[in-house]
């Protein structure tokens, strides 16, 4: 009977860690903004969306104000002993979506917009340092050696259940699926879709460099069809578009810009090792657009 409940805690623990998100690379969904310190406590174990709180000065204020008040350290201490948050911990951490969490933190402008803003906006100095004035909290500290929630962290020592959590935390489905998925390929698959998803950057990066898109034909895009540049820029994330860096020897000439392609002959790719086409690709204001080398 051991072994029968072994196997299939093993087998549970495997099918966990197999999820849709590690076949898919997705953004996580943004949760909404925990309205108790314990809730705030709660939502730190979770790298897929702590790093929200760092994005918004909105969200960053009720999470300032909760981390001023004494039940934030306790519910966080009382956390820290249970061996479940820390299989909860390590499996957001493996997640594909942390990445997509954490890297609009350096690369998407529009949160630095919003912190230049909240920089300039008089109400996100006084919601900030009205925290440290309040007198409700200097109350809460004043009488957190009478506060129940300090003294239950503080006799969890003697408490035997939570060393037989502990005991039986190789055999908890979280722990479990922390161990496996180090193991599972979909896991790697997952990281590397989130890489080279666009979307993983930021807003401003989800319609750039995206194969579905139709090239802008205009004179202010330099990749346009009108200014004698081609079709649209090198997408160094399209694998279709590495495969056609090279013509084909033997295959046809590309057609014109703006004229149809015969049969056979390869769509214009931009081509970062042509120093010629690196000096096109900027036009010059007033310049017309670029003649095409006449064929021989």
């Amino acid at each position: 009977m051991k072994f029968k409940a072994l196997t299939l805690s093993v087998a549970l623990g495997f099918a966990m860690s197999l999820p849709a998100g590690f076949a898919q690379a997705q953004q996580a969904p943004v949760a909404p903004v925990p309205a108790s310190p314990e809730g705030m406590a709660a939502a730190m174990w979770d790298f897929t969306k702590n790093p929200e709180f760092m994005k918004d000065p909105k969200k960053f204020v009720p999470w300032f104000s909760a981390a001023l008040e004494p039940g934030f350290y306790t519910a966080l201490g009382m956390q820290s002993m249970d061996p479940a948050m820390w299989g909860y911990m390590m499996n957001s951490m493996m997640n594909p979506a942390t990445y997509a969490a954490w890297m609009p933190l350096l690369t998407d402008p529009n949160v630095y917009m919003k912190w230049l803003a909240a920089g300039m906006d008089p109400n996100f100095y006084t919601a900030v340092l009205s925290q440290f004035t309040d007198p409700g909290k200097m109350m809460r500290w004043a009488m957190l050696p009478m506060d129940p929630k300090l003294w239950g962290m503080m006799m969890q020592g003697i408490n035997p259940g939570m060393y037989m959590k502990w005991m039986m935390s190789p055999l908890d489905p979280r722990m479990m699926q922390a161990m496996i998925t180090p193991m599972n390929p979909n896991a790697y698959m997952g990281w590397l879709g989130a890489m080279m998803n666009p979307g993983s950057y930021g807003d401003l990066w989800k319609g750039f460099l995206n194969p579905a898109l139709p090239a802008p034909a205009t004179a202010a895009n330099p990749w346009g069809a009108t200014t004698g540049y081609g079709a649209p820029a090198f997408n160094p994330f399209d694998p279709n578009v590495w495969a056609q860096m090279l013509t084909v020897p033997g295959m046809p000439a590309p057609a014109a810009p703006g004229a149809a392609a015969p049969a056979g002959t390869q769509p214009y790719i931009f081509n970062p090792f042509d120093p010629n086409a690196w000096s096109q690709i900027w036009q010059v204001p007033g310049q017309q657009p670029a003649a095409q080398p006449a064929k021989k």
